[in-house]
């Protein structure tokens, strides 16, 4: 998977910023991106501090882009722009004060075309990530809401890897119907880009009716307008787990359609069946977990685990630049 996204980068190459420009894992990561020329890394922060951490860390950052929001020269026209897209909800020392943080400065170099993308959160919070996105990048047109995705990846028994979406498993707690369906166009995009043919299973205790409730129908009236709104996409449910992923399971239960059994991209009610699920497939499935993905905004912003490792910076960099 890895492998196409490189060759995508490597025919376009992009520029990423970094929040959290002194942290070892960031200056590992970009270090590594430095030396394959693909994607090109701006650090945030004091230039010394950066040099310092790098040199303390043993990495090798020389040609990276460091920017200290407190030394940038076009922080006039920068703050000038941020009131205009805050659009009277934050005043001029307000925009100039948030914009000292680096998620606001970084944030804004991806509004203004000074970069192609962000990975922010080794330090900050989810929300610390997604705020300044919401305010300033803002939603794609007629999206309402930014969820998120994340691809899962094992190696095949035939060499290929087995590589699966899973939605939302990070944003939003309690989707509403609308929401739902929001959530599976837009993992349906993201699946493709990873080298997925989708085929969504919108998933609940019930399949096809076998059980009753609100959260039935919410995922069965969800499916019906995904499909209205995807008819190129094979999209089915509501439907239980192991309907959608075990063939057998699906014969048994009557399911003759190309995603019984067969699913490749799975929309949870909730967060808390959509993380425990991923959660359950990285830890007793051996599936390497890549995300959160957010989804739906104007231009690609992730979002890393205050837990997150190197390699795993890397990756979601990687990741990030191939949604540009």
């Amino acid at each position: 998977m890895f492998r196409k996204l490189i060759d995508k980068l490597k025919k376009s190459p992009k520029t990423i910023v970094f929040t959290e420009g002194t942290d070892p894992r960031i200056l590992e990561a970009g270090s590594r991106l430095l030396a394959a020329t693909f994607l090109e890394p701006i650090l945030i922060g004091k230039e010394d501090e950066v040099h310092a951490a790098a040199e303390e860390a043993g990495f090798n950052i020389r040609g990276a882009t460091i920017i200290d929001p407190e030394k940038y020269e076009e922080m006039d026209a920068m703050v000038q722009k941020m009131v205009e897209l805050r659009k009277g909800k934050m005043t001029e020392e307000q925009c100039r004060d948030a914009l000292l943080h680096a998620n606001y400065f970084g944030t804004m170099l991806v509004a203004m075309g000074k970069a192609d993308c962000l990975l922010g959160g080794a330090t900050y919070s989810t929300a610390d990530t997604i705020r300044p996105a919401l305010q300033l990048v803002k939603t794609k047109p007629g999206n309402k809401i930014v969820s998120s995705c994340f691809i899962m990846v094992r190696p095949g028994a035939t060499g290929e890897n087995e590589v699966l979406a899973m939605a939302d498993c990070a944003v939003n707690i309690k989707p509403a119907e609308d929401e739902l369906v929001e959530i599976a166009v837009e993992t349906a995009k993201c699946a493709r880009i990873f080298g997925i043919d989708p085929k969504v299973a919108f998933l609940s205790y019930s399949t096809h009716g076998s059980g009753k409730g609100e959260d039935v129908d919410k995922m069965r009236n969800a499916c019906a307008k995904a499909k209205e709104l995807m008819p190129d996409v094979p999209v089915d449910g509501e439907m239980q787990f192991d309907a959608a992923s075990s063939p057998v399971v699906a014969r048994t239960k009557g399911l003759t359609g190309p995603v019984g059994g067969h699913a490749n991209t799975f929309i949870f009610p909730d967060i808390n069946a959509g993380n425990i699920g991923y959660k359950i497939a990285q830890r007793l499935g051996n599936f390497d977990a890549y995300g959160p993905i957010l989804l739906g905004l104007n231009a690609p912003i992730n979002d890393l685990s205050r837990g997150c490792n190197a390699f795993e910076v890397y990756s979601m960099a990687i990741i990030t630049a191939a949604l540009a």
